[in-house]
């Protein structure tokens, strides 16, 4: 993989609450795998809690909106340098570009639907949303109360330690996940699951894995796309996106697997805990969306999927 290093980094795409004292170090209940407008979605749930033994969790009883701006002043400054793209926060941000010039022109192509643009909130231990206080030991996650992406970025020490997702695509893979999930909010595809979910509660795991690798599926065509993403002025973001960096997409897809963590943490592979799918699944949606590089062969609820 090779950005371009005179391609913008557009830092108003993300909002920078590091250190703004938003939280952390929470006494975790277990977060409900996506509760419709008031939950959260995201790419690995509890695992802290099976790897590293860590509290994590949603406060459920927080009730309201997010923690407000962040202060991005800092992010600019370090992003506008010459060596931007040694940062981690400012490569994330380009990332984030690059996701986000995907989906403002594929959405309305593929969908018919105009394509509203979603910040990424970087923040460190703790963070209020308008689903409620997480902490870091969420991992990345989607809000769909306030339309907005979040991370720690020391998640990807976690990954690449823990789980031995190693190699820098893994980064941008898991943000398109999140923006995956993003997609599906706009669409209606998330608010119809839930729906189902409530109608059939026996299935709701189910029915939650087929919304993870819907967004598995979405990062995989974003991944196939990506070199043909600009920034505003028509700089390309990547010079070259190699197979070894699509390689390590897919293996981060296959550590994450629900098989793969229940086997890691030493519990029994129990299917019907599974939320997000298994290691062969989500590597095979991956591979779909990145193989077809059209979203629209992305449908894990259709008939036979």
């Amino acid at each position: 993989m090779e950005l371009n290093e005179n391609a913008r980094i557009d830092t108003s795409q993300v909002d920078d609450r590091r250190g703004s004292g938003g939280g952390g170090g929470l006494g975790g209940i277990p977060i409900p795998i996506g509760g419709g407008r008031g939950g959260i979605v995201g790419l690995v749930v509890a695992v802290l809690v099976a790897l590293v033994g860590g509290g994590f969790g949603l406060n459920a009883a927080f009730d309201g909106g997010g923690s407000g701006q962040g202060d991005n002043t800092s992010l600019e400054q370090k992003c506008s340098a010459d060596d931007a793209l040694k940062q981690l926060d400012c490569r994330n941000t380009l990332y984030v570009n690059s996701i986000q010039a995907y989906w403002r022109t594929a959405l309305p192509e593929t969908f018919g639907e105009q394509y509203q643009p979603s910040k990424t909130v970087f923040f460190s231990q703790g963070v209020n949303t308008a689903c409620g206080q997480a902490d870091s030991g969420v991992g990345p996650f989607y809000c769909p109360a306030d339309d907005l992406v979040y991370i720690d970025l020391t998640f990807y020490n976690l990954l690449a330690d823990q789980l031995g997702a190693q190699g820098e695509f893994a980064q941008p893979y898991v943000l398109a996940h999140e923006y995956g999930h993003h997609v599906q909010d706009l669409l209606g595809t998330e608010a119809q699951m839930r729906r189902q979910q409530q109608r059939d509660p026996g299935n709701a795991n189910a029915l939650s894995v087929k919304l993870e690798l819907q967004a598995d599926c979405y990062a995989g065509a974003w991944a196939k796309n990506a070199t043909g993403t600009a920034d505003e002025q028509g700089q390309k973001i990547f010079k070259s996106i190699s197979e070894q960096d699509i390689q390590q997409a897919i293996d981060t897809a296959e550590k994450i697997g629900d098989d793969a963590i229940q086997q890691r943490s030493g519990r029994p592979v129990n299917p019907d805990e599974f939320t997000h799918g298994t290691s062969e699944q989500r590597r095979q949606w991956f591979t779909k969306g990145y193989e077809t590089g059209d979203p629209k062969q992305c449908d894990t609820f259709g008939s036979g999927a």
